[in-house]
This record gives structure tokens, C-alpha cells and sequence, in this order.
């Protein structure tokens, strides 16, 4: 699996990253790239009080509706009433959420982090997640929900007691949070104690708002510093019943013969090269030496290229699947399609990038990536 904004083409923007105290990086992301790439230090939290133990747990409301998650504005520092107030009141926004988004090192690794209101955040999450009353209580008492990747592949089981930041935390569950670019949920409390910022994050449901639209009305609005990232877009581009079309032949050439010179290389939960690669990791960096940008994790390089056929495959595709047994609509992995019914993909952990047959359980389509 992977670890655990749409446009054909995505378009690299600087990542900022700022390391706290307690080994905390913060989120200051420029979309599409939502992984942190260069930790600065920051000393400012030097002299900010982390609690010695989270508060007692509060009870969990219960799940009173769903709803999805189309955009993250996300900043260094705790958001202004008047940010919060601004986003809410667009047109086509329904709700916005309030979290607290960070890199945290847990176990060694650094991993995106958020801090949540169990009761209020489990409406963001796909349907097996948001019903599950005993997972909700675990992350209010305490405990850190991770994704199905980090808690296979990064090795992080549930019952395990790990390092994070200054403080250890224990993992209470595996669970999707249909997030792809966060793979650790704990409760607000649990993350005052492991030191990350207040409510530097907002999550934005808009069912009725273009997203691409909107995002661009926010990233101009807002003030400066602030990022605006789509997550889950409400508008696809359309079909046209035409195949669309394919890149050059010596970009698609440049991308296979990239991905094949890392054959043999280990898979690595959340690396992206150039010595070791997830599933996303390796495609990302084989375009990239094609002098193609793609979104860096699996769902959205799902989203960013039209679908074709699967009997209409061309060498260079993308094939996804969803083999989240925690949220089996989740896209969570991804391969290129090699030709002659062969894929180049990142496998697992224990595995290592390999051409091997295409299968086709649990496949969600194919992406082309088009010059468009």
C-alpha cells in the first residue's frame, strides 16, 4: 500500500516545514506537494508548556451525519476567528472543521499528524470509520488511529507503544480516515501534549462549490502565508467519448525507463526515492523525470488524469486499486502500466520494485496522463 489541487497537469510548489521542539514539524504546505520536504528549525515553541499527560477523556457524541472533506486551508499558527469565519461563510461551503496538522516523528518516521474533536472530525470519515464508536473513544482516551499503510508497512500495530515527538503514544486502531495526505489521527488533548500547534488547520465540506473554483477564490482572499489544498474534488472534467490523448512517446519511453532502472529497489513506506520507493513514490519520481509533476500520494494521482478502459491500456498508464481492508472504496495503491499486460510497480514492504503481470481484484481503473 501507500502512504496514505486536481489538475491534469500538477505544478510543484516550494514545501515549507518547520520543526517544533518536540520534534514536530509543522504543515505550511504549497499545494499540490503535500508532503513536507525541508525541516527548518523553529525555536519558538521552545518556551510553550506541553502538558506531562493528557486530560481524562470526554465522551463521544455520536455520528449524526456524514459529510466529506473537499479542501484543507492550512497555516503555521493557530487560524484567526476572522480566517475561520471567512472560509465559512463562502458561497457553497456547508461546514468547516477545525484541526490541528503537523509532522510528527512517531517511531522514527515522520508522519502527518492531525489533532481532532472525535465527535465533531468523525463526520469527515468514510462510512466504517465514522460509525465506529469503540475507535472513537480509543482516540479520546488517547490512543492515535493510523492508516492501514503506516500500521502494515510502517510497521506501527495496533497495541504498540511508540515514540512521538518527546512523549510515547500508543496505536488503539488501524482506520481510514479518507485523508490521504494524513496517516495519524489523535484527539485535540493528545496533541497538546505531544506538542502540536492549535488549530493551524481547517477542514472544508462544499458539495455545492466548484473546488478548483473555490480554492482559487480562498488562496486569493486569505491572507498571505496561508495554503489551500484540494483534497477530494466535487467536479471531475468532463467526457467528451473521445480516447484522450497521450503524451509524447519519448516522455512516456523517459518515465518506463526511469521507473525500470529502480528495479530491485526496496519498498519503503512513504519514500519517494531515489533509493527506495512506496507505490506512489516510484510513479511520482519516474514522471518527474520526464518532466512530469504528479500529486504525490495514490488517491490523488487517481484524480488527476481522465479514465480509460481498461481494454485500452497504453504503456505509461496508471492502474489503481482499493485494497484498504479498513475502507474498501479507498484508492491505496497504484502501478504503471508496463505493456504486453505486464505492470512496473513498488509492491510492499519486505518486496521491492518489480515488472510483474497486471491483475485486475479490487481494480478501481486507469488513469492516463495526459499533455493537457
Amino acid at each position: 500500500m501507500n502512504r496514505s489541487s486536481f489538475s491534469l497537469i500538477f505544478l510543484l510548489s516550494a514545501a515549507i516545514a518547520v520543526v517544533l521542539a518536540t520534534g514536530v514539524v509543522v504543515l505550511t504546505t504549497m499545494e499540490p506537494l503535500p508532503e513536507i520536504t525541508r525541516p527548518v528549525e523553529r525555536p519558538s515553541n521552545m518556551g510553550r508548556r506541553i502538558p506531562a499527560t493528557p486530560p481524562a477523556a470526554e465522551p463521544v457524541a455520536p455520528l449524526k451525519r456524514r459529510r466529506e472533506a473537499h479542501l484543507l486551508v492550512l497555516g503555521d499558527r493557530t487560524l484567526s476567528e476572522k480566517v475561520v469565519a471567512s472560509v465559512r461563510g463562502r458561497t457553497g461551503v456547508s461546514a468547516v472543521e477545525s484541526v490541528d496538522a503537523a509532522r510528527l516523528t512517531i517511531a522514527g518516521r515522520q508522519v502527518s499528524t492531525m489533532g481532532v474533536n472525535p465527535s465533531s472530525f468523525r463526520s469527515y470519515t468514510p462510512g466504517p470509520t465514522a460509525r465506529s464508536d469503540p475507535l472513537w473513544q480509543s482516540i479520546a482516551a488517547g490512543d492515535a488511529a493510523v492508516s492501514f499503510g503506516l500500521g502494515t508497512d510502517g510497521g506501527l500495530a495496533p497495541g504498540s507503544s511508540v515514540n512521538a515527538g518527546s512523549r510515547r503514544l500508543r496505536v488503539g486502531a488501524m482506520a481510514t480516515m479518507g485523508l490521504g495526505i494524513i496517516d495519524a489521527v489523535v484527539s485535540r488533548p493528545t496533541a497538546r501534549h505531544l506538542g502540536l500547534p492549535q488549530g493551524n488547520a481547517l477542514l472544508v465540506s462544499a458539495p455545492r462549490a466548484d473546488s478548483a473554483k473555490l480554492k482559487n477564490t480562498l488562496s486569493r482572499t486569505l491572507p498571505k502565508g496561508l495554503q489551500v489544498v484540494v483534497l477530494k474534488p466535487v467536479f471531475t472534467p468532463a467526457r467528451t467519448g473521445r480516447t484522450p490523448s497521450s503524451l509524447p512517446g519519448d516522455r512516456i519511453r523517459t518515465a518506463l525507463a526511469a521507473a525500470a532502472s529502480k528495479l530491485g529497489a526496496p519498498y519503503v513506506w512513504g519514500a519517494e526515492g531515489p533509493d527506495a520507493f512506496d507505490c506512489s513514490g516510484l510513479i511520482q519520481w519516474a514522471f518527474g523525470r520526464a518532466g512530469i509533476r504528479l500529486p504525490r500520494v495514490t488517491h490523488q494521482q487517481f484524480a488527476s488524469g481522465p479514465q480509460v478502459p481498461f481494454a485500452e491500456m497504453q504503456p505509461g498508464d496508471l492502474i489503481f486499486w482499493r485494497l484498504d481492508p479498513t475502507n474498501p472504496g479507498y484508492i491505496s495503491h497504484a502501478a504503471i502500466y508496463w505493456g504486453d499486460g505486464k505492470m512496473i510497480q513498488a509492491p510492499r514492504t519486505g518486496d521491492v520494485v518489480k515488472i510483474v503481470p497486471v491483475h485486475t481484484r479490487n481494480l478501481a481503473g486507469v488513469v492516463r496522463v495526459s499533455p493537457s
